[in-house]
């Protein structure tokens, strides 16, 4: 509670909330607020109270992503994004991470060589991963070797050998 009479900020924010609060204001009301100048208010009545201090940006996204659970989706985001400096650049031009499913993080590989290799680091990886970015909370990898083009073009392709019959 202050002593002090209320400045005419203080008035017009507290009119404003009256009327843009939702409540009707009666003739009664108007009265009371025009020799509430002489009247003691609380301070979060003021617009200028504590607790009413402005919060960043970043503070704000930071509570909504915690109140909708979206903080693991963020973390695997980074770790896509994160992935060549993670790694190294020269393991990252020959495997692209691609998304993560069931804390599993699926990664392409161009070549079954850097798979091969891959496999044989894949503790060391999830080790690292754990570290860097721990609430993204992978727990294995799953290395994809380099896709064999396909003969299948359109919805009329025929089951069979393919074109491996014409090339002898």
């Amino acid at each position: 509670m202050t002593d002090q009479p209320l400045s005419e900020s203080a008035l017009v924010w507290l009119r404003y909330k009256e009327v843009f609060g939702g409540q009707t204001t009666s003739f009664r009301r108007r009265r009371e607020l025009a020799a509430a100048a002489n009247k003691p208010v609380t301070a979060e009545e003021l617009p200028f109270g504590p607790g009413r201090d402005p919060l960043s940006s970043g503070d704000v996204l930071a509570s909504l992503f915690r109140n909708n659970g979206w903080d693991a989706s963020l973390a695997q985001a980074e770790v896509l994004e994160r992935w060549p400096e993670i790694v190294g650049e020269r393991v990252a031009k020959h495997a692209r991470a691609l998304y993560i499913d069931k804390q599993v993080l699926v990664v392409q590989c161009d070549s079954t060589a850097w798979a091969t290799q891959l496999r044989s680091l894949r503790s060391t990886l999830v080790a690292k991963l754990a570290e860097e970015i721990p609430a993204a909370d992978v727990t294995d990898l799953k290395l994809l070797n380099p896709g064999a083009p396909s003969w299948r073009h359109g919805k009329w392709s025929t089951p069979g050998r393919g074109p491996r019959d014409t090339y002898g």
